[in-house]
């Protein structure tokens, strides 16, 4: 089981809370912060693991999830999306395009931990 997440995330104290969060559980992090060039990021990196916000500067979260859904190589990639925007459409919207975890901010650390954790165990049982 590989531990490489890329975080495609804007705001700043996001993305040292996650990256803190994970490397200190082993994980190689990487960030990214425009949502244009996302995409090529995850072909060019690879990881094991995405951890994407919803609202990006340059296209949105969930234009990326539909954009790696639709290549065979990224089709069971684990994503967890990131929203500030809670409502049952986007969770729905998100669920419908593949999206493999859904979660709110503010979460705690743990949820993020536990999220990735068990992402990686159904992927790893799944492959």
């Amino acid at each position: 089981m590989g531990k490489h997440v890329l975080l495609v995330e804007d705001e700043p104290n996001i993305i040292e809370a996650v990256s803190f969060l994970l490397s200190r559980d082993g994980w190689r992090v990487d960030t990214h912060v425009d949502g244009a060039t996302a995409v090529a990021r995850v072909h060019e990196l690879s990881p094991d693991l995405v951890v994407l916000d919803h609202m990006l500067p340059g296209k949105s979260g969930m234009d990326i999830l539909t954009e790696l859904r639709s290549d065979d190589a990224f089709r069971d990639l684990p994503i967890l999306m990131l929203t500030a925007r809670g409502q049952m459409r986007d969770r729905a919207l998100a669920e419908e395009a593949g999206v493999s975890r859904f979660m709110t901010k503010p979460f705690s650390n743990t949820e993020v931990l536990n999220a990735v954790r068990d992402l990686m165990r159904v992927h790893s049982a799944d492959g």
